[in-house]
């Protein structure tokens, strides 16, 4: 847990002196671009990411004010919304992605050769299976 804490906020010490939001921006923009016309509902964001509700509305209020998403009405019931990537959130996850790379390199990829990567990514995706799933 620990090298997790010092390499994020490494990436957001390198995103802030870029000029950039934080990294949890990024997530949520890059999970929107993925999306069959850059659009989510709030829940299926929630379940892409790591962010809880609370936050995630809060966020999504900032990114609305900050330009990069817009919210429309889901027109089936009425009630919920759509979260849409803007133009500006398209340019400013790309913006954001050049220096993302950049900090993983140097603050990961950098500190292990080619045999420690291959062990932690075996490691990382062996811990991110469901566990209900066979191994």
């Amino acid at each position: 847990m620990r090298a997790q804490q010092l390499v994020f906020a490494a990436i957001e010490r390198d995103l802030k002196t870029a000029d950039l939001p934080p990294l949890g921006w990024y997530d949520v923009l890059l999970e929107l671009s993925r999306a069959e016309d850059g659009k989510l509902r709030p829940y299926e964001i929630e379940q892409r990411t790591l962010l809880a509700q609370h936050n995630l509305s809060r966020l999504l209020d900032r990114m609305e004010r900050a330009n990069l998403v817009q919210r429309e009405v889901f027109i089936d019931d009425g009630r919920g919304r759509w979260v849409i990537v803007t133009d500006a959130g398209r340019a400013i996850q790309a913006r954001m992605w050049t220096v993302y790379a950049s900090a993983l390199q140097r603050h990961v990829g950098d500190k292990l050769d080619d045999a420690r990567a291959d062990q932690l990514a075996d490691l990382l995706a062996a811990l991110s299976r469901n566990p209900d799933a066979p191994r």
